[in-house]
């Protein structure tokens, strides 16, 4: 009876350190994306204020944005980029 309580553990062990292996992998994925997600958001031209054209001032055209449309998008990706890796952070002291 005792051999089969270890051999049980032992294959629960071996099962927990595949998954742990893939929750791994899948982390580091994830922290790719959020850097590539990052990337993207630095990379947008938001102009300033003192560099808004009339049109930008205005009402936005047909497919484009006003810039304060634009602003608010920015910060939106900001806080969603942030619960994401506050939720990396707090899988990784698991």
């Amino acid at each position: 009876m005792s051999d089969f309580n270890v051999n049980l553990l032992e294959e629960n062990i071996e099962l927990l350190v595949a998954r742990l292996n893939e929750c791994r992998k899948e982390n580091e994925l994830l922290r790719s994306e959020l850097s590539s997600l990052q990337e993207v958001l630095r990379a947008m031209k938001i102009p300033g204020a003192a560099g808004l054209s009339g049109q930008d001032a205005g009402a936005p055209t047909i497919g484009a944005f006003a810039y304060a449309e634009k602003l608010q998008v920015k910060q939106k990706l900001v806080l969603i980029l942030q619960k994401i890796e506050m939720e990396l952070r707090n899988d990784q002291t698991l």
